[in-house]
Formats: C-alpha cells, sequence, structure tokens
C-alpha cells in the first residue's frame, strides 16, 4: 500500500484551490505543519495524513462515508466458537483481530492480545465469549470519515451496521488504503 507523497498532497491541494493555510483549518492542524508536510521536512502521523486528505476529499467535493471504506465481507466468530475456532481464523485470514458476532450483530471483538492476556494455558480450548472484549464500536454506513477516524484514535476497528445487522468493518488499514 502506498500512502500519498508530499507531491501528491501539493498537486492536489493545488488543484482544489486551496492555500496552505485553508487547507490546514479544514484538517484541524497548523499552516506551518501542512508546509513542512509538503516540503518533505516532516513525516506526519497517519492520524494527521488522515484529516488532510479527508480536508481534500471534502474540498473535492468527495465527502467519503464509511460505505465508502469498509470491508463487506467480513471474517468473524461467534461467542459460543471455541477460541481455536478463532486463532485458526485470525491465522487463515492474516487478521490480528475478528470480531465477534451474534444473530448477525457485532457484541465484541478478540485479538491475538486478548488470547495472550487471558491468563491461562488453555485459552485455546475456551468459548471466544470467555476471552473477548465486549467494547466494539459501531456506526452507520453514512458516518462520516472523521467519525470513523476518531473512534479508530482509541479503537482496533469499527463496525458499519445497518438495519440492525453488521455490515462492515473498517481499521486502520482500510483507511490506509484509502490514503493511496
Amino acid at each position: 500500500m502506498e500512502l500519498p507523497t508530499p507531491d501528491d498532497l501539493r498537486e492536489r491541494r493545488h488543484e482544489v484551490d486551496l492555500t496552505q493555510s485553508a487547507l490546514a483549518e479544514r484538517a484541524g492542524v497548523s499552516q506551518p505543519l501542512i508546509a513542512r508536510i509538503e516540503s518533505g521536512d516532516v513525516d506526519p502521523r497517519l492520524s494527521t495524513l488522515r484529516r488532510i486528505v479527508t480536508a481534500l476529499d471534502a474540498a473535492e467535493g468527495g465527502i467519503r462515508r464509511a460505505r465508502d471504506l469498509m470491508g463487506e465481507s467480513v471474517v468473524h466468530v461467534a461467542p459460543d466458537d471455541s477460541v481455536r475456532e478463532a486463532i485458526d481464523r485470525m491465522g487463515e485470514a492474516g487478521y490480528s483481530q475478528l470480531p465477534v458476532v451474534h444473530d448477525e450483530y457485532p457484541v465484541g471483538i478478540i485479538s491475538n492480545g486478548d488470547i495472550r492476556r487471558s491468563g491461562t494455558d488453555d485459552a485455546a480450548e475456551l468459548p471466544v465469549a470467555d476471552v473477548m472484549r465486549e467494547s466494539i464500536t459501531t456506526v452507520a454506513p453514512d458516518a462520516t470519515l472523521d467519525a470513523v477516524d476518531t473512534h479508530l484514535d482509541h479503537h482496533d476497528a469499527v463496525i458499519v451496521v445497518e438495519s440492525g445487522r453488521m455490515a462492515g468493518i473498517i481499521t486502520e488499514a482500510d483507511v490506509a488504503a484509502h490514503l493511496s
């Protein structure tokens, strides 16, 4: 995955006819930071880069929504599945975390870290419900990227819920792919 270069950002800013100050205001950062990023003097944090790209998208009239970023094919486990099943699914899919879904609605998340922190040597034999975290963030498909971005600053993933059922998932990797 490729992130936009300083030249890409400068070119996009010029295409939408924004000054560095106007872009900085829209992205919630300082004008000197925009100047330093565009000159290549500083590598921005991913969250800063997301805010800048979101501001450029909005200026282009293409305000993105959660539905534009979400992965619709969501690998998941059920609360009564074994932790072994979760480990196997994460390994097969190359993921470090999976949503836990009951009756098509997300009820938690399980990650490799949760399994390690379970405090037992036989965690693989436990049901997912005994190891998962119940705190999970959900948004509607029309949630703005700013809302998704805010959630991703504090959570591993954001689950998109529509009509009472899981419609997709958004992770940092999805946002980074969008930035490219």
